[in-house]
């Protein structure tokens, strides 16, 4: 399992900056990886919304779909994708503090099967894609 970590310290308030996390489509906004996001399941973000995210690959773009299985505004939520080669598990996380909040993005990806032998080497690529996006997300958040 790949696994990254990033904590984010934001001057949103803690309910702008959920929102904004929340709605899946802004990944497209900050992170380099993500070709495009888009909703395709429900109205608003929430328990149960659905996203389809493109991101780009090795070769050609893989498009995941996102289904938000916990949602606590604007405290916390998890996002779940399957595809048939990993699973990618997104927690998002808004903490107030007296300036704003503090974000943390924690992210796994799993490959499925026979692949989790693979593992070992995801985490090194993992670990550049995530310093990639959290750059991005820090310009986002501030």
């Amino acid at each position: 399992m790949a696994r990254y970590v990033t904590r984010i310290p934001s001057p949103k308030s803690p309910e702008n900056a959920f929102a904004y996390m929340a709605d899946l489509c802004n990944f497209a906004q900050w992170d380099p990886g993500v070709k495009k996001a888009v909703q395709v399941q429900g109205d608003v973000p929430g328990l149960g919304s659905e996203f389809d995210v493109t991101v780009k690959g090795p070769g050609r773009d893989l498009t995941l779909r996102y289904r938000i299985t916990e949602f606590n505004a604007p405290y916390e939520l998890l996002a779940v994708a399957k595809s048939s080669v990993f699973t990618s598990i997104d927690r998002i996380t808004v903490v107030p503090t007296s300036t704003g909040c503090t974000v943390t993005y924690n992210a796994e990806l799993r490959m499925n099967g026979l692949l989790s032998i693979a593992d070992p080497g995801l985490r090194l690529v993992f670990h550049r894609i995530g310093d990639r996006a959290a750059r991005g997300l820090r310009g986002a958040l501030s």
